[in-house]
C-alpha cells in the first residue's frame, strides 16, 4: 500500500493550499477514452487479423474507427458532462428557492443534518447560524449533505476534448506497425496495445492507493482479454469459410 502524499501543516501553507482552486486532472476522460480507444482499435485489428483479411483493411476501419468512436466518445462525454452541470444548477435553484421560501424549515434540514452528526445543544445552534448566516455557504452546504454534490464538474467542452485526444493517441498505438508495414505487424501491434493498457493502469495509480503495476497489469489483463475475444470472433469467422 503506498502512503498518503504529505504535505505542510503550517497555518501559512494551510492557508495557500485553500485559498487555491481544486486541481482539474480529467482523470476519467482520460483513462475511460484511453482505454477504449485502445480496446476498440486493437478489437478491430484483432477481428480483422484473425479473419485474414489484407493490412489495407485493418488501416481502413482502424482510421475510422478512430475518427468515428472518437467522436463519439467525446459527443458523450460532452453530454454527460453537461447534464451533470445542468443539475448541479438545477438542484442549486430549488434550494435557493427553497431558503427564500421557507427558510425555518431548511433550518431545521440544517439541524437534523448536523445533529446526526453529534453536535447538540448550544454546539448546534452555533454550527446552525454560522451556516444560515450567509446564503451561498447555506445552500453549498445543502448540495453537499442532501444531495451528495461537492460541486459542478469540468468543463463540458475540455472534458469533451480531453476525451477524444484520449481515445486518438491511446487508439493510434494498434494502428502503428500496419501504417508503416512492419514485419510481423499484428504481433507488434499486440506488444504496444499491452504497454498502452499497462501505462494507462500505471498512470492512474498515481490516485490510488495501490501500487502501479498492480494497476497496470489489471488494466492489461482486461484490455486484453476484450482484444483476444474479437480475434477468436475473426479467426472463428475465417474456418466458417468468410474471406475477402
Amino acid at each position: 500500500m503506498k502512503f498518503v502524499e504529505e504535505h505542510e501543516h503550517t497555518p501559512e501553507a494551510i492557508q495557500e493550499r485553500l485559498g487555491q482552486n481544486p486541481p482539474v486532472y480529467f482523470l476519467r476522460e482520460w483513462v475511460y477514452g484511453g482505454i477504449d480507444g485502445v480496446v476498440t482499435t486493437f478489437a478491430i485489428v484483432s477481428g480483422v487479423a484473425g479473419a485474414g483479411l489484407s493490412p489495407v483493411i485493418i488501416l481502413i476501419l482502424g482510421l475510422a474507427n478512430l475518427i468515428g468512436d472518437g467522436f463519439s466518445m467525446a459527443a458523450g462525454a460532452y453530454s454527460s458532462t453537461k447534464t451533470e452541470n445542468d443539475n448541479y444548477k438545477r438542484l442549486w435553484e430549488i434550494e435557493k428557492s427553497h431558503i427564500k421560501k421557507y427558510p425555518e424549515g431548511e433550518k431545521e434540514e440544517i439541524r437534523q443534518i448536523f445533529a446526526a452528526k453529534g453536535f447538540s445543544g448550544k454546539d448546534l445552534e452555533a454550527v446552525i447560524d454560522t451556516i444560515t448566516n450567509k446564503r451561498d455557504v447555506w445552500i453549498d452546504t445543502m448540495m453537499a449533505e442532501e444531495y451528495g454534490l461537492s460541486g459542478p464538474s469540468s468543463p463540458a467542452f475540455k472534458a469533451a476534448g480531453h476525451t477524444f485526444l484520449a481515445f486518438v493517441l491511446c487508439g493510434t498505438m494498434p494502428l502503428l506497425p500496419f501504417f508503416f508495414n512492419v514485419p510481423h505487424a499484428f504481433g507488434v501491434a499486440f506488444v504496444l496495445s499491452a504497454v498502452t493498457f499497462f501505462s494507462i493502469g500505471a498512470l492512474k495509480s498515481r490516485w490510488s492507493i495501490k501500487s502501479w503495476w498492480w494497476h497496470g497489469l489489471e488494466t492489461m489483463l482486461i484490455g486484453s482479454a476484450a482484444a483476444g475475444l474479437a480475434f477468436v470472433i475473426g479467426y472463428g469467422l475465417r474456418l466458417a469459410g468468410l474471406e475477402i
